[in-house]
């Protein structure tokens, strides 16, 4: 398979940004999964190609990377980019009014699950290491 250093080496960059003392054993953690290649993969397409693209910034980027995951009820990824989104300044208030606005397109159910359990659990996760 065809791998890009370039961007690879731009989205573990990315990556940092989003959480500089847990992304490199996320992506550590693919080289004994079924799919090695797919730890590599999603850092240079996810963060190196479309993560990295100059018309949205990364703020605009986590917000709606956090609007998208709470509407398809995806509390494992969620709690990576609510935790990213808080890193790159985003609010508690403002990650929680996002999440909010798509119980209109998702429900009150996802709305429960994500920011009473998933939300909570980052925000309360981030005072305690405090």
């Amino acid at each position: 398979m065809a791998f890009s250093d370039e961007n690879y080496e731009k989205g573990l960059e990315i990556l940092a940004r989003l959480d500089k003392e847990n992304y490199q054993s996320i992506v550590d953690s693919f080289k004994e999964s079924p799919a090695p290649d797919l730890g590599r993969l999603a850092v240079e397409f996810n963060y190196g190609l479309i993560f990295s693209r100059p018309q949205l910034d990364l703020k605009s980027r986590l917000l709606a990377t956090v609007a998208g995951l709470t509407a398809l009820g995806n509390t494992q990824q969620l709690k990576f980019y609510i935790n990213g989104a808080l890193n790159v300044c985003w609010t508690e208030e403002e990650i929680v009014e996002v999440m909010m606005q798509m119980i209109i397109y998702a429900g009150f159910p996802v709305a429960l699950n994500t920011i009473l359990t998933v939300a909570k659990e980052v925000f309360d996760n981030r005072k305690m290491q405090k």
